[in-house]
């Protein structure tokens, strides 16, 4: 089993945790305005990359709150993790730096 760092809870065991995609994906400001093929691309397409990747996470259970994470997806290590809202740490990262779009679901 791996530990994975929860920013409120600290070190807990992997199966607490759900994955969430890809973090820094901002929500459309005029989701009504979109074409069918437009709000697809926004829900299912998203990066692959092989390397550090920005993720959210859940802490299904423990406190139940989202995350952020940077993780390797080659070695499965997870390089830092941070609140929503919080810049993300690692600048070479494969996803967008976060914009203004609240994190965490809601907007």
């Amino acid at each position: 089993m791996m530990l994975i760092e929860c920013p409120w809870c600290g070190p807990r065991n992997e199966t607490e945790y759900h994955y969430g995609g890809q973090a820094h994906v901002a929500y459309p400001e005029d989701p009504s305005a979109l074409t069918d093929a437009e709000w697809a691309r926004y829900l299912f397409y998203r990066q692959n990359p092989k390397g550090l990747f920005a993720e959210r996470w859940s802490h299904a259970a423990g406190c139940r709150r989202w995350f952020n994470a940077i993780r390797d997806t080659v070695t499965y290590e997870f390089k830092a993790v941070y609140k929503p809202g919080e810049p993300q740490p690692t600048a070479n990262a494969n996803a967008p730096a976060a914009t203004t779009a609240t994190q965490g679901g809601t907007k």
